[in-house]
């Protein structure tokens, strides 16, 4: 049974969409925006720069690793920083090739309000592949592609089709009506999703069409928030959700032209994107927190990188054992950094003993009263709540470990407070 998509329909890209249906999920997504936008403007110059920089590289990353290519975070995100002009703990030398890729989001996001073009396009692939090879396969860099495309599954003899690109003759002209529509059109986060889709619909090049559409999509993104550094990681989530995202796609791209299912799961994602980036920004002011209060006490190199990963959250409880595991040292000179660090008032020991006791990092000095405190739980993710005295209410996410801790009774809810919400004003 031959398969029509989209693109062999008449007048294809005149796309239709229910509008009522996609009311709530983008004034959830326009509510959502909204409050990250509030939380950023509270942050520092600085601060916002560490996050961007977090941002960026684990939308690098994870837009890579949706299509199976395994990049290194650190060597990203070192990459990230120079690009921006920031220093970093543990810099880590990156290759042309991250470079390159570094420097194609940077375009696509930093550069926003310029003109999307073919060149630019054809830039942004050679970026992608600077040897001209996709593997060991050669291909056309920097052009559109001569040649069919099929996107196909299964073994040799029972391949399953799941989208045929449209024929390469009409490429150029395909790229043409969609780079004087992209340009033409106002930007909102409908346009970002019809964008994506569409791109990879014409699926102009031999490979890098996905990592090039996400490209797309966050350029978009930031026209539509008017910032050109990204704050939340659209592809982190997609890569989170990868058979939906394939499956929605398929469907679409085999349907009549009505985008509303493709719509409301981007729109979705989105949305799901900002609420995890409240986690990271979240993190990244604690730190912050955390070494301004710290900011005159001498340390080791050692004790700064251990102490850097806690707060980057390295997942495992910190222990003499996992300190030395961490640190690649013996558990006797483990227990003398930590020690070192107790007496400085950077950690403060939980119950256990000696040897297999926890510690937490001291993040501010001063005692807050939080007023009353309680542990919510919302889907599969458990949130801190406190409930002030001035009558607000206050919750951050809490990691698994910490929620493990409390289940232990190695800490107290107002240990969990002192961290969490360490870098809110009360």
């Amino acid at each position: 049974m031959n398969k029509t998509f989209i693109h062999e329909r008449e007048n294809w890209t005149d796309f239709r969409w229910d509008t009522e249906k996609l009311q709530e999920v983008l004034g959830q997504v326009n509510r959502e925006a909204g409050y990250l936008a509030g939380r950023l403007s509270d942050v520092g110059f600085d601060t916002l720069l560490n996050t961007a920089t977090v941002t960026l590289a684990n939308d690098i990353v994870s837009s890579s690793a949706i299509e199976g290519v395994v990049l290194d975070t650190d060597e990203v995100r070192s990459s990230v920083a120079r690009k921006l002009g920031i220093e970093i703990n543990d810099e880590k030398s990156s290759t042309h090739y991250i470079d390159g890729i570094v420097e194609m989001m940077l375009d696509a996001t930093a550069n926003y309000s310029s003109p999307l073009t073919h060149e630019r396009l054809f830039s942004w692939h050679g970026a992608l592949f600077p040897t001209g090879r996709s593997g060991i396969t050669e291909i056309h860099v920097g052009a559109y592609r001569t040649d069919s495309m099929q996107v196909i599954s299964g073994m040799f003899g029972r391949e399953r089709v799941h989208y045929r690109a449209p024929e390469p003759q009409r490429v150029e002209a395909e790229m043409e009506n969609f780079i004087n529509w992209f340009n033409k059109c106002q930007p909102s986060y409908i346009k970002s999703a019809i964008a994506h889709l569409w791109f990879v619909s014409i699926h102009p090049f031999d490979d890098g069409n996905g990592r090039i559409a996400r490209a797309i999509s966050d350029m978009v993104l930031a026209q539509t928030e008017n910032n050109g550094r990204r704050f939340y990681s659209l592809s982190t989530e997609i890569n989170k959700e990868k058979k939906d995202y394939y499956n929605v796609l398929e469907r679409t791209q085999q349907g009549d032209g009505d985008i509303t299912e493709w719509l409301l799961w981007y729109l979705k994602c989105v949305t799901n994107a900002v609420k995890a980036s409240y986690t990271m920004l979240s993190g990244v002011l604690r730190k912050s927190i955390f070494w301004h209060t710290h900011s005159q006490i001498a340390l080791s190199e050692r004790q700064k990188t251990a102490i850097n990963s806690w707060l980057d959250g390295y997942s495992a409880k910190l222990t003499v054992k996992n300190y030395a595991k961490l640190c690649k040292i013996s558990p006797d000179t483990a227990m003398r950094d930590i020690q070192d660090l107790q007496e400085k008032g950077i950690l403060k020991a939980g119950q256990g003993r000696v040897r297999d006791a926890s510690y937490s990092l001291i993040y501010k000095q001063d005692n807050n009263d939080y007023g009353v405190l309680s542990l919510k739980e919302n889907g599969e993710e458990m949130y801190i709540v406190a409930a002030l005295k001035d009558g607000r209410t206050i919750q951050e996410r809490v990691s698994d470990i910490d929620i493990l801790r409390v289940k232990q009774e190695e800490i107290t809810l107002n240990d969990l407070a002192d961290k969490y919400f360490s870098f809110m004003k009360l």
